[in-house]
């Protein structure tokens, strides 16, 4: 659990009892060497940099072969503690509003040339232009936002990103599995406000508020610095040069009575008028025309065309 030091007490500690009993249940084989080593790595100070290290701690009371035999035979019910973690009390905003936060932060792994399903994770430097790419493993998390300046978060779900992997409909699916999980455990109710995403500037966010249309969310993406928008062009002056717009009557529609009626072959003989130039016959109804180009307001994204799937740029 993941509390801010204001909101410690009682019931905070009730939670956490209650948690921990459920997480030793969901610990299958190996429990009590895989659960005394999860204090380990929770009550150690500073980084874990050896599992040697953590036998040393108070509370790994086991030697090195259980820790050893804990990581190779243990067994835990992942689904279980999914359904565990977003049963805790999740924070929420003064209206009663859920925020959840996507982000993928990797684990850096340049020396482990046997390890399997390693990518290569874009990591910043200290110095401007330092930035390095690093074979890792990089997995996203989903967290629940506390409100106010806190810091503190209430992560939900994790997952492991594969070379293959499109991260945005990685993303999409985790959300979704995440939201079904807070609805299944009463955090979520009909008639309560949309759930809050915030993602950052390196996610494809107009394809994934198409992906989660169907959900009680709204999405809010950080826009890139060096992000540009563009307003529609000015009216074309009279003396330009150059091959004008095409003009089409806005609303312009085809009568299928009258094109069943005039339907004729599309490759017609040129016929001359006088006065005017050398021009094809009619076309028939079922050519090509040009589209509308006045300018209006914008479509909502909502029951649109699927957007191209692209992977988001790096961040």
């Amino acid at each position: 659990m993941s509390r801010g030091g204001e909101q410690a007490g009682p019931a905070c500690l009730d939670d956490l009892d209650a948690f921990r009993g459920t997480f030793y249940d969901c610990l299958t084989l190996r429990a009590d060497a895989l659960f005394e080593l999860t204090d380990a790595v929770l009550c150690v100070e500073g980084p874990v940099s050896t599992l040697v290290g953590l036998t040393l701690t108070a509370e790994h009371r086991r030697g090195h072969g259980a820790l050893y035999d804990g990581l190779d035979s243990g067994r835990i019910q992942v689904e279980r503690l999914r359904r565990s973690v977003v049963s805790l009390p999740v924070p929420r905003d003064g209206h009663g509003r859920i925020t959840l936060a996507v982000d993928v932060s990797p684990w850096l792994r340049p020396d482990a040339a046997t390890s399997p399903d390693r990518s290569f994770c874009h990591v910043y430097g200290r110095g401007k232009g330092q930035a390095q790419m690093i074979p890792g493993w990089p997995y996203s998390f989903v967290a629940a936002l506390e409100p106010g300046r806190t810091s503190w978060t209430t992560l939900l779900d994790a997952v492991r990103l594969g070379p293959g992997d499109d991260a945005t409909t990685v993303t999409a699916t985790q959300l979704r599995e995440v939201i079904h999980r807070l609805r299944q455990a009463g955090q979520h109710k009909p008639g309560d406000a949309d759930i809050l995403i915030v993602f950052d500037a390196g996610y494809d966010v107009t394809r994934l508020a198409f992906l989660l249309a169907d959900l009680p969310v709204e999405v809010l993406g950080r826009l890139r610095s060096d992000r540009v928008f563009c307003f529609p062009p000015p009216p074309r002056a009279p003396s330009a040069a150059g091959r004008p717009w095409p003009r089409v009557r806005a609303g312009r529609q085809c009568d299928p009575a009258a094109a069943q009626r005039d339907h004729r072959h599309r490759y017609q003989p040129l016929r001359h008028r006088p006065g005017t130039r050398m021009e094809p016959a009619a076309p028939s109804a079922d050519s090509p025309r040009s589209v509308d180009l006045t300018p209006g307001p914008a479509a909502p994204h909502r029951g649109q065309r699927h957007p191209a799937p692209r992977r988001p740029a790096a961040r």
